[in-house]
């Protein structure tokens, strides 16, 4: 009996070594059970384990670029976000100051807007960088 088992742990290892050098051909059993183990690890471990991935800010490169996403509808009219660079802002402080100088920076881009809310976007420091701003078109 202690040969058997001994014979079994060899073709056991020898099992384990064979697919991790991924030794059998294409088409064969275990070539196939190997491609399905990787499958099922991509499609189902992003569900169970936490990768930390998650999407980078984006902010405008150039001082005078603008970016703009649709942020859907309501009623009638198109909501876009856009985000406008800290620096665009002059020296604006108050929140009216803030809300005039996006209005400056967005309507000759895209004509007369409602500006619904706006948000800063702070760097890992904390310092404002640029503003979000939700406006109906």
């Amino acid at each position: 009996m202690s040969e058997k088992t001994g014979t079994e742990s060899r073709s056991f290892g020898q099992l384990v070594r064979s697919y991790f050098f991924w030794t059998y051909e294409r088409g064969s059993f275990h070539y196939d059970v190997m491609v399905t183990l990787i499958l099922v690890f991509l499609f189902v471990s992003p569900h169970y384990i936490d990768f930390n991935d998650r999407p980078v800010e984006t902010v405008a490169l150039r001082a005078s670029e603008v970016l703009v996403k649709e942020a859907g509808t309501e009623g009638n009219s198109s909501r876009f976000m856009y985000q406008i660079r800290a620096d665009e802002m002059g020296d604006a402080k108050t929140d009216a100051e803030l809300r005039g100088a996006i209005l400056r920076e967005v309507e000759p881009i895209s004509g007369e807007v409602t500006l619904e809310r706006y948000e800063p976007v702070l760097d890992s420091h904390g310092k404002v960088i640029a503003y979000d701003a939700w406006v109906l078109r």
